[in-house]
């Protein structure tokens, strides 16, 4: 891959650390053939949580193949690649940019070469990665190469497994190793790591907010393992699902036997999972932490036609068309509860990003227009009710609006999945900053003159929280934390949510994408 040149770390931390990142990880543990494949085919089924960069790490006897790059899944681990990426046993990752993380220098896996070797992982953001970097840098003595959290978290780890005694690890090694881990560890992470030598370990936060899933598989020669952020990847492979990993809990998958280890390594837990994971990045068809995402939508889009049905009259509305995809589900429940006519009104072109996750509203904007077409038939002369599953910025919802009345609707409504989202996201999910959220600070009513909609229809949060848990009544919270700013680790300080403010700024982000171009060719800063 092409090399960076990347500002390091000096001890004062003088680059800013990035809050990175809703992505997709896995590890597969074969016991009779290549991982390779395997690998690279979970992380196409993953690609939907990370377009921007991809990587994969395999270890073969004592060595380790690694090959990661910016670009999709397909476009960087290519033919020649595979080829190097030998071994059973490997993990991947596939990533879209948060503030500040838009290098290849910070494409995952990362690796360090003490203690064992170890390549890592990790789907999330701390919250307190200022402070561990500087511990990292300076009782730890160890360095930093990039401004990721992921990196810190890797190498507290090392820190930790390098203190335990003799050459070999056991698994009260790691569990010991784990529970200093999460003990300086604030924020959400989902990580898997590959130990040289020893195999394949993962583990997630003390309040679960970011979801991890383990599964196995018979082969020839014993039991085979895989972990994955959603359960789609085991069920494209082949894996029946074991069940998902407990707030605070490591699992270790040795490989030298054919059993798994896992303990509870966090000494206080709370089961808190995202809710957004339901919203919009999870596949519909996924499981996660017991709960169907496609019948929670269903069940979003039930709550959502109750609400509509005491404000406005059936006639009002002619047809209900979705934004395709994550609109689809709840629109379609929709319009059956509402007895009214349901069609496919936009087409979509599946090679464009996700856009609110766009780095400059001018690119957003025009993606929009690329990646969906009107079918004018569905919008002549009709009322029509637009589903999507949230309102963010509100600059898209405002062009897809707009698209519908150039396409001839009389008048437009739309209705939302979920609340107003109306502050950041701080553990992996790139939401703006409060003032790029639409939602903050207006009423319904004004999102509506904004987006320039005849209507607006938020889901509640009381009916989103019911339409999750109804599914799992056993998690009793979520992570709600953009729709009601309540920060479940109980340490995000208005002062942190400054600095990512700033950090997520569109200007400012312009701006290191452009010193980052300056950086792979010196001949621009001439």
């Amino acid at each position: 891959m092409k090399e960076l040149l990347f500002p390091r770390l000096s001890p004062k931390i003088s680059a800013p650390l990035s809050p990175c990142k809703m992505c997709g990880i896995v590890g597969i543990l074969n016991r009779d053939f290549a991982v390779n494949q395997d690998l690279f085919d979970a992380l196409t089924v993953l690609q939907h949580r990370g377009q921007d960069a991809a990587g994969i790490v395999t270890l073969e006897g004592s060595r380790f193949h690694l090959h990661k790059d910016n670009g999709l899944a397909r476009d960087v681990i290519r033919t020649r690649h595979m080829r190097e990426l030998k071994g059973n046993v490997g993990i991947g990752h596939v990533r879209y940019p948060t503030a500040g993380c838009a290098s290849p220098a910070e494409a995952q896996p990362f690796y360090v070469n003490a203690p064992f070797g170890i390549a890592l992982v990790h789907n999330g953001n701390l919250v307190n990665t200022e402070k561990l970097a500087q511990g990292t840098l300076q009782n730890d003595r160890r360095h930093l190469d990039t401004t990721s959290d992921s990196e810190v978290i890797l190498n507290i780890l090392a820190y930790e497994l390098e203190k335990r005694p003799g050459t070999h690890l056991e698994p009260a090694d790691i569990f010991a190793a784990m529970k200093k881990l999460h003990a300086r560890c604030s924020g959400g992470y989902a990580v898997v790591t590959l130990i040289g030598d020893h195999g394949l370990m993962a583990f997630r936060d003390p309040h679960g907010i970011r979801p991890l899933i383990f599964g196995k598989r018979e082969s020839t020669k014993g039991t085979e393992y895989m972990v994955a952020s959603e359960s789609v990847a085991l069920d494209a492979l082949g894996f029946e699902i074991i069940r998902d990993l407990l707030p605070g809990e490591c699992v270790y998958f040795p490989l030298d036997s054919q059993e798994y280890f896992a303990e509870v390594c966090a000494e206080k837990t709370d089961y808190t999972p995202c809710i957004f994971e339901f919203v919009y990045l999870a596949r519909p068809d996924s499981i996660i932490d017991g709960i169907s995402v496609y019948k929670t939508r269903l069940r979003m889009g039930e709550a959502l036609a109750k609400q509509i049905s005491k404000r406005l009259p059936k006639d009002a509305i002619d047809v209900i068309i979705p934004i395709p995809d994550s609109g689809r589900t709840a629109g379609m429940e929709l319009a059956l509860k509402l007895n009214i006519k349901y069609r496919e009104g936009f087409i979509k072109n599946r090679y464009i990003g996700r856009t609110f996750i766009m780095p400059g509203q001018a690119i957003r904007k025009k993606s929009v227009r690329q990646k969906l077409n009107p079918i004018e038939l569905e919008f002549r002369g009709k009322n029509v009710l637009l589903v999507d599953d949230s309102i963010v910025r509100g600059n898209t919802s405002k062009e897809i609006i707009q698209m519908a009345r150039e396409a001839g609707a009389n008048k437009v409504y739309f209705a939302s999945a979920a609340p107003p989202v109306r502050y950041p996201n701080v553990y992996g999910i790139d939401m703006p900053s409060r003032k790029e959220l639409i939602a903050y600070g207006l009423s319904e009513e004004e999102v509506g003159k904004f987006i320039g909609a005849d209507g607006v229809f938020y889901q509640t949060l009381e009916d989103l929280v019911a339409a999750a848990r109804e599914g799992n009544p056993k998690i009793k919270n979520f992570d709600t934390s953009c729709f009601d700013g309540i920060y479940c680790t109980g340490d995000v300080t208005k002062d942190y949510l400054r600095q990512i403010e700033q950090l997520r700024d569109d200007a400012m982000k312009a701006e290191r994408d452009q010193e980052f171009t300056e950086a792979e060719n010196p001949l621009s800063l001439l």
